[in-house]
């Protein structure tokens, strides 16, 4: 049994093409996940809406509590990483992470921000090697296979990897070098483009993603069956 673990960090609480003013992010995670369980009902799925909900952001005592050895670790520093606790736990015992996210000003919202600060944990999400003076971070979440699949929504066209306004888009570089710092390095990427545009620009783009989204389904489910993901702790 494979377990997802999905985020919705867009501000918009609807669904775009249901809800007025909704937003083609959560459009595109509502769609593979409803293709996914259509296909694999006995999966398992923890949801989070951190667009709604948003993490608390890291402040003095998260920091000092956090480079604390554990073993060390007063109850007040547990208590104040007691939410990082939660989603670090909810993060290691998903074998597919899927986040739903709006290219907001050149990169990812607040809120998102807000968890990958939470979840970058030294003894949790990573370690360090002391006997390595470059590169010495060892990330912890490759231990077994994970996918992460990150399913964005941007206003502007032609921000994908080697297009010309890739050059405005740190989103998806900045996520990919979150989660490979920690592990997460099988990454795939579906995208809506033209929300500014709009018209059959922004409609012909909706198609293709999801279109996109149903494919990426389909083969992530295969290589399960091809090499079955081993069950979450």
């Amino acid at each position: 049994m494979t377990h997802i673990l999905q985020l919705d960090a867009s501000a918009r609480p609807g669904i775009a093409g249901k809800d007025e003013h909704g937003s083609h992010s959560r459009h595109l995670t509502h769609h593979f996940i409803t293709q996914w369980q259509s296909s694999r009902p006995q999966d398992t799925v923890t949801y989070r809406d951190i667009g709604q909900h948003p993490p608390s952001f890291i402040n003095h005592d998260w920091i000092a509590s956090a480079f604390t050895p554990e073993e060390q670790l007063e109850p007040w520093m547990k208590n104040a990483l007691a939410e990082s606790d939660q989603l670090v736990d909810e993060l290691i015992a998903s074998d597919i992470l899927v986040i739903g996210t709006p290219l907001y000003n050149f990169g990812m919202p607040a809120a998102l921000k807000a968890w990958i600060d939470q979840i970058i944990r030294l003894g949790r999400t990573v370690d360090i090697d002391e006997s390595k003076t470059i590169d010495p971070y060892v990330p912890k979440l490759a231990d077994r296979p994970r996918q992460a699949v990150v399913l964005t929504a941007r206003g502007g066209v032609n921000m994908a990897p080697g297009e010309e306004m890739a050059h405005m888009n740190h989103l998806e570089p900045h996520l990919a070098t979150a989660l490979e710092f920690i592990g997460i390095t099988r990454i795939h990427y579906v995208a809506i483009e033209g929300q500014e545009v709009g018209g059959e620009v922004l409609a012909k783009s909706v198609a293709e993603a999801l279109r996109n989204a149903e494919a990426l389904v389909a083969d992530l489910q295969e290589a399960l069956m091809q090499e079955p993901v081993a069950e979450s702790a």
